[in-house]
């Protein structure tokens, strides 16, 4: 069994060992989670190993990394296991993209249901649009947020949807399953072909004091007061961009779709012929 040091983990997101084991606290801890530790798919798109829970630390607290949706709340939940907290492990499936509606992978997100204060709250450390506070599981009205607004409504067959400035964004399960249930679910986002994560596309995404810094293979993208910046990145840009903005020091090029216009053999732009 792994042993957590706890100190090095609040220490990768700028926190201190809180007093209390409290809400506030919590809120405290998932705002510094948010702020530091970016959800990332690169090791999916290089094929590399992708592990839960105490088997995660290694990568995101000792070698600075983040992770996917899995790889965060596992990782978040031992943290507040280890500091008091009752974390139960949920199934979600996304229904919203960001551009349209779908219906994701039947358990293919994670929201951790935390039993603190007498009340149950979610939290979720690895989702773009993913509140920035806990949210009240049995509130029904509407829930403020700095990442906008909120509204839990009851589903069917005891689930419940999360809404988020007016569009479903998850179905959530409310029966709760321990770390390897999502196994199965993992090794076919870690090797299906028509997995949104393996071999064809990267995602990044971080909140910052300003804002949201995201990639999307090769364009990045800052959100800073307001205002949106995009910039689409040939091979040294991203790896420049993934050491500046989401701290990943990277030693080869995930697999990334060329630039607009380059030739196909190389994925750099072509040059002009005399």
């Amino acid at each position: 069994m792994t042993v957590v040091d706890v100190d090095a983990y609040l220490r990768r997101i700028g926190a201190e060992r809180p007093d209390r084991i409290d809400l506030d606290a919590l809120a405290h801890l998932q705002e510094r989670h948010l702020r530091s530790v970016p959800f990332e798919t690169i090791d999916f798109n290089l094929g590399l190993p992708i592990k839960l829970g105490e088997e995660v630390l290694e990568k995101i607290v000792d070698r600075g990394r983040g992770g996917g949706c899995y790889e965060l709340n596992t990782a978040f939940a031992v943290l507040l296991r280890e500091l008091g907290y009752a974390v139960d492990l949920l199934p979600a499936r996304t229904l919203h993209n960001g551009k349209e509606p779908l219906l994701g992978v039947h358990g293919g997100h994670m929201i951790l249901r935390i039993d603190v204060e007498d009340d149950f709250w979610l939290v979720d450390v690895g989702f773009r649009w993913a509140s920035r506070s806990p949210l009240r599981l049995a509130e029904r009205g509407p829930q403020k947020d700095e990442n906008g607004e909120y509204l839990i409504v009851d589903g069917e067959d005891g689930d419940v949807v999360i809404v988020h400035d007016g569009v479903p964004r998850i179905r959530l399960e409310t029966r709760a399953r321990e770390t390897d249930d999502f196994n199965p679910t993992l090794w076919w986002y870690s090797t299906a072909p028509e997995s949104p994560v393996t071999g064809g596309s990267v995602w990044a995404s971080l909140v910052t004091p300003t804002g949201r810094v995201s990639l999307l293979d090769r364009t990045l993208t800052r959100i800073e007061d307001d205002r949106v910046v995009r910039e689409v990145l040939d091979d040294d840009a991203f790896l420049a961009a993934c050491r500046r903005w989401f701290g990943i020091d990277l030693d080869r090029l995930p697999n990334l779709p060329p630039l607009p216009g380059a030739s196909p053999s190389t994925g750099r732009p072509a040059r002009a012929q005399p």
